[in-house]
């Protein structure tokens, strides 16, 4: 996936860029004073003046990832949120550089704006893949031996071990960088009428199907019912309880319940359920009629 600035952008960028790179860098002392300014009286002038001396930052930082298609406009803005968190969550007195703690907040930032954006397809949702997705093209290059760049078993299984992930993870996400989003609604072919979203099986059931399964579901119930109403009071409940709930009833809580022992309460359940077969043979042609279709 590509995307392409238009010229107005693209000034505007450029001149954003120009700025951030002149203005000056900040020495310890004035970034530890300006932190202290901004977390200790809310000072919005410090807090401006120490994100606006980092911008360069910023842009140095989105440079490295301009490669994967994105606007370079859009890197930089989303480094900017993440040098403003960075800003916002900076403790001067554990005594490390406001460059150093915020790189990792531009950065992080930054990548998830491309793992976001990259395809329409979520990817890089774990730690795992994010790694992969950002170190992937680089030790491709370093150790693929074929004339397509495309790595063997052996490539993948030593990306596998410096990266520290499995090996069909590597294969995954190199199958993945190498293809493209493409849209359902293309034709397969320039000279084809037929675009790929006509070649998808559709698996939810016909119409057809979804009125015989109810009109089955139905006849089954009044079977159902007319069985039911042929049994004594006391084994209508034990069926009820036991066989046409979720969680049946145990043979004990009925047991309590009737004032019988779980034994009888077996011996009940077993009589009804014979008699509702004998109820529902007389009422249907073929057994196989009682299946339910899956």
């Amino acid at each position: 996936m590509a995307y392409i600035d238009d010229p107005q952008t693209q000034r505007a960028n450029l001149r954003f860029i120009r700025a951030a790179m002149r203005e000056p860098m900040l020495e310890r002392e004035d970034e530890f004073e300006l932190a202290r300014r901004w977390r200790g009286d809310e000072d919005e002038a410090a807090l401006h003046k120490l994100v606006q001396s980092y911008t360069r930052l910023v842009v140095s930082t989105a440079a490295r990832f301009r490669n994967y298609g994105l606007p370079m406009g859009d890197l930089v803005q989303e480094g900017n949120i993440g040098l403003m968190q960075a800003a916002a969550k900076f403790d001067p007195a554990r005594e490390v550089r406001f460059s150093t703690y915020a790189t990792w907040w531009i950065r992080s930032a930054i990548q998830d704006y491309i793992l976001r954006n990259w395809s329409i397809v979520r990817t890089g949702t774990t730690a795992a893949q994010k790694t992969l997705f950002f170190n992937l093209r680089r030790l491709r290059a370093r150790i693929a031996d074929s004339p397509t760049g495309r790595l063997n078993d052996e490539g993948r299984q030593e990306i596998a071990r410096e990266l520290r992930v499995k090996c069909h993870e590597v294969e995954s996400m190199e199958n993945r960088l190498s293809a493209s989003d493409q849209s359902l609604n293309a034709t397969v072919a320039e000279s084809s009428e037929d675009s790929w979203q006509d070649f998808l099986a559709d698996t939810r059931p016909t119409p057809e199907l979804m009125v015989r399964k109810r009109l089955d579901t139905e006849v089954r119930s009044q079977w159902l019912d007319k069985a039911i109403s042929e049994l004594s009071p006391r084994e209508q409940i034990i069926i009820r309880r036991r066989r046409l709930r979720d969680e049946g009833a145990t043979l004990e809580e009925l047991g309590r319940e009737l004032g019988v022992s779980k034994e009888r309460v077996r011996q009940l359940e077993h009589r009804a359920m014979t008699k509702m077969r004998d109820v529902i043979s007389r009422n249907i042609e073929k057994p196989s009629d009682l299946l339910v279709d899956a």
